[in-house]
């Protein structure tokens, strides 16, 4: 069992989530979405894990936003050939 003031997987009290990887805040962000529903945390666990899951979330669009951001779709002509790049639209 995990203590109320501990988190799922590796991270610490004073571990700084904008630190993180992608790869690893989103490792940490599956960890306590297990062990939110697997309804065995007691209800301040609960809140903590969700405040962090929530913060986790939250970098990890920051990490997408900021990678997408950096991707540049390539423009051809109508024979194929690049006439240039312009910036990533998502949506």
């Amino acid at each position: 069992m995990v203590p109320p003031t501990a988190h799922s997987g590796g991270m610490t009290e004073g571990t700084d989530i904008a630190a993180l990887s992608f790869e690893d805040a989103l490792k940490e962000l599956e960890q306590i979405v297990a062990r939110l529903e697997s309804g065995d945390a007691p209800l301040q666990e609960a809140i903590d894990l969700y405040d962090l899951g929530d913060k986790l979330r939250q970098q990890c669009a920051a990490r997408l936003d900021a990678a997408q951001a950096r991707i540049e779709a390539i423009r051809a002509d109508a024979d194929g050939r690049v006439t240039g790049t312009t910036p990533f639209a998502a949506g």
